[in-house]
């Protein structure tokens, strides 16, 4: 595509504007998390960690904090080893409806997401796990499956095939060859899609009001405690998840770039 000086000038407008438009509300937030007040108030009169000693003081939003953590980490490895299996079938397999098959496992992803908390919460309903922490993980892990597919079906499209056919050549087993051969190779990869899901299952509030029943995840209290009253104590819990989330895109980037760097420097 041809560009010309005046189309890079408005795309590069575009970018800053969106980023800008995206960035300010957290520069609200995080002040405010710092505040001394017992309302909301901008800019804050002083600097206190009292909303922060307040939410880890809290036992109530500490459970809250070990159900998101547990379940983001069995739902994301769960994803990753489904989605993955799901994109290398998808992209190394030549069947009749495999577009199809592709479109259904990316349909979490495409479907308004209310639709997909109400599908889940009938599904669950109906074999009796509407409201238990195993309905949870598996919920979960459907929302994260397409997240994972994405990154490593981009990877698995890569990967060169002639690797996977030496070790076949070789004597290797197909089981074999995907651990010693390909995981390796994909280990940025691997953990980068395995990164995404667990920010996914993580930060997942509409789909675990529906069907979460008495566990509490933190954006599921989150909500619920913004609906009751404006805490302050939820600000210092936004600051700590836009870190969180800040630090572990901040991972995947540098073991990206790594290994972007690791292969040119082999070629």
């Amino acid at each position: 595509m041809t560009s010309t000086p005046w189309s890079r000038r408005l795309l590069a407008a575009t970018g800053i504007f969106g980023l800008v438009f995206l960035t300010v509300p957290l520069l609200i937030v995080i002040p405010m998390s710092f505040s001394p007040a017992r309302a909301l108030t901008f800019p804050p009169p002083g600097f206190s960690l009292r909303w922060y000693q307040t939410f880890f003081g809290d036992p109530r939003w500490m459970e809250a904090m070990w159900t998101s953590t547990v379940v983001a980490v069995l739902s994301s490895v769960a994803a990753l080893v489904l989605g993955s299996l799901a994109a290398y079938g998808l992209r190394r397999g030549s069947f009749a409806g495999r577009d199809w098959a592709e479109g259904n496992f990316m349909s979490p992803l495409i479907v308004p997401t209310i639709i997909v908390a109400i599908a889940l919460y009938l599904s669950l309903a109906k074999v009796g796990l509407l409201g238990s922490f195993i309905g949870l993980v598996a919920a979960h892990t459907v929302l994260n499956v397409p997240l994972v597919m994405m990154v490593m079906g981009v990877a698995v499209r890569e990967f060169d095939l002639r690797i996977e056919q030496v070790a076949w050549s070789l004597g290797a087993s197909w089981s074999y060859t995907v651990v010693k051969v390909m995981l390796p190779n994909l280990a940025p990869s691997v953990f980068a899609a395995w990164i995404f899901a667990f920010i996914g299952s993580f930060d997942e509030v509409i789909v675990t009001s529906f069907i979460a029943g008495k566990y509490e995840t933190v954006p599921k209290k989150m909500f619920n405690e913004l609906i009751l009253e404006v805490n302050p104590t939820i600000t210092a819990v936004a600051t700590l998840l836009i870190a969180v989330t800040v630090l572990a895109l901040a991972a995947v980037t540098l073991v990206l770039s790594r290994a972007g760097k690791l292969k040119q420097t082999i070629v």
